[in-house]
């Protein structure tokens, strides 16, 4: 039975937007937090499938959001395609080996590193209520990308872009490879039962308009088509966060469904610069959910006053953080629903 949020994604507008959270599950909860520290490290967590499935369950129980999300990882692909993962404390992922002088030649996923993933996906949906979406996701290709580049997360992404400008043949077979992982391993999460997938873009923003041509709109635009194609009817949202003056291209060249829209973008730009029509998502600064008070409250009833006249799902403009009180989430969700 489709929700509020499947509705909303396929152009239905709500008297109230549908709402669910970047990073809902994780460490702000301690649940999650008492989990983590029973099962140990976090790919762990990810690659237990009872686990993963109820970390992904844990903030639905609190907040009956509209939409659960699954608990992983955008860099199982890279582990899927070779490269060694694991997460140092306090200072993020790893893959080894960095992908440069044309290592990147003869990628192929080891589809058998996904299967774990789409276990979670069914556990998840055969205990979610009917109405509730479950949301599939991975990482875009040239995100995906930075980081196997460099093996790690960077701040301005050199690495990355580097290679781009200096092979961009290379740096187009690498950008292919993951594409073609993530098909698959999208693919497997919508018939684990996955009722809508994201696209993170979440280092969007670092590139020129012609490198985002090349390596956001384009490669994204073939896994929407792609998956389209091959499972009809099941929405692709997409969010290039820091795209910001570039976001009307996405929207209207990727063949996405929706757009999620960070923090940085005003509302009426957005109104003005998308397609009539078309939902979008987003776009509460995470900085005020953490902060609370009666800013919160003015931001959330500006945005959705913002939003009413398009299909919107009411969301953050990135991941939530880890610091952020439950009772500040409370709060936003209590104005929302009013």
């Amino acid at each position: 039975m489709p929700g509020p949020l499947l509705d909303t994604l396929n152009g239905q507008r709500q008297d109230r937007p549908p709402v669910w959270f970047m990073r809902q599950a994780g460490r702000y909860l301690p649940e999650y937090r008492a989990l983590r520290a029973e099962k140990g490290g976090f790919l762990e967590l990810v690659y237990d499938s009872e686990a993963a499935a109820e970390i992904t369950l844990q903030p639905l129980r609190r907040f009956a959001f509209d939409g659960a999300i699954l608990f992983s990882d955008i860099l199982i692909v890279p582990y899927a395609l070779g490269q060694d993962l694991w997460f140092e404390a306090g200072e993020g992922p790893r893959l080894a080996p960095p992908l440069v002088d044309a290592a990147w030649q003869g990628l192929e996923a080891a589809p058998e590193r996904f299967d774990t993933i789409y276990q979670t996906v069914r556990l998840c949906r055969g205990m979610l209520e009917p109405d509730v979406t479950m949301l599939g996701f991975a990482g875009s290709p040239w995100t995906v990308a930075t980081y196997m580049v460099a093996g790690q997360g960077s701040k301005d992404h050199h690495a990355a872009r580097q290679l781009a400008y200096r092979d961009p043949q290379g740096f187009g077979s690498l950008i292919g490879a993951i594409e073609e992982a993530s098909f698959t391993y999208l693919l497997g999460q919508i018939d684990a039962g996955a009722e809508a997938v994201q696209l993170f873009d979440s280092w969007a923003g670092s590139l020129s308009p012609a490198q985002f041509e090349q390596w956001v709109i384009a490669p994204n635009a073939r896994l929407a088509a792609r998956l389209h194609e091959a499972r009809p009817g099941v929405p692709v949202i997409g969010f290039p966060k820091g795209a910001g003056g570039k976001l009307p291209a996405y929207a209207r060249e990727t063949g996405v469904d929706a757009v999620g829209v960070d923090e940085t973008v005003d509302p009426a730009w957005i109104n003005r610069e998308l397609p009539a029509g078309m939902p979008v998502q987003g776009n509460l600064d995470p900085m005020l959910l953490l902060a609370g008070g009666e800013a919160l409250d003015r931001a959330v009833e500006s945005i959705c006053a913002a939003f009413s006249g398009r299909p919107h799902v009411f969301n953050l403009g990135h991941g939530i953080d880890k610091e952020t009180p439950i009772a500040h989430v409370e709060q936003a969700l209590s104005v929302l629903r009013r």
